[in-house]
């Protein structure tokens, strides 16, 4: 793998996706930053980081047309890639909540944004943005979010942490062919937070309901189960989990 670090940078993502678009650029390049000055999220929300305290990286990935039958298979093979090297390190417990973050003892601690951009009729390439709090120690007015050190007090090496991220998401993805998507689909489904509990959500009126996580659909939509037993399926933008 290739490894471009930079002490501070707009955004990782943008920076990935300029540089592939102006030289080949090989599978499983990474591009890292001690400062991501816009760094965003899902629904566009702002990732902020302390300077040199976390991992804040992007990594490309190519893959043909004919190798996809779901876009967000991508996605569950990130976020598992993400725990499993995590799991590796701490015994921390790790849950992926819908869409992709990554929450540890039910507090967040990183997030996953995947950019996709289709090539050619035969290719997508896609930019695979990870931002996570390893060694940070304060995260004033955001009550819901910590990192490795303040869970466990324990400060991980992040250049180590980062490697087996992405050799963990490289390896994970040639065996996507061998042992199908349904197995990482089970196994993203297993740590699902909230799955199958009763929750509280607010759709973009800000309207409040309650219901049940059936499941992630192959489209990325979450299924939820309502108290009058109906299902409704929810795209990114259309609902969020209330803690």
């Amino acid at each position: 793998m290739k490894i471009i670090k930079l002490d501070a940078i707009d955004s990782t993502n943008l920076f990935l996706k300029t540089l592939a678009a102006q030289e080949s650029c090989e599978n499983f390049t990474v591009v890292s930053t001690e400062l991501q000055k816009e760094g965003r999220g899902q629904r566009g929300a702002v990732w902020a980081s302390e300077v040199g305290k976390n991992l804040t990286f992007s990594v490309l990935y190519h893959q043909k047309i004919n190798q996809i039958t779901s876009l967000f298979a991508l996605n569950i093979v990130v976020a598992l890639s993400v725990v499993d090297a995590l799991k590796s390190v701490s015994n921390l417990n790790f849950k992926i909540k819908w869409p992709n973050d990554i929450l540890a003892e039910n507090k967040k601690i990183g997030g996953i944004l995947i950019e996709n951009t289709f090539k050619n009729q035969n290719e997508v390439q896609s930019i695979i943005g990870i931002g996570l709090n390893v060694n940070q120690e304060n995260f004033q007015n955001l009550p819901q979010a910590s990192s490795i050190y303040v869970l466990e007090n324990k400060i991980l090496d992040r250049d180590t942490l980062l490697i087996s991220i992405v050799n963990q998401l490289e390896m994970n993805l040639k065996q996507l062919s061998i042992v199908g998507e349904d197995y990482y689909w089970d196994a993203y489904h297993t740590i699902l937070f909230k799955k199958d509990m009763v929750s509280t959500f607010e759709d973009i009126s800000g309207k409040r309901f309650v219901g049940k996580i059936q499941q992630v659909t192959p489209e990325g939509k979450l299924e939820v189960m309502l108290e009058d037993d109906a299902v409704i399926h929810f795209d990114i933008k259309e609902v969020k989990m209330l803690y």
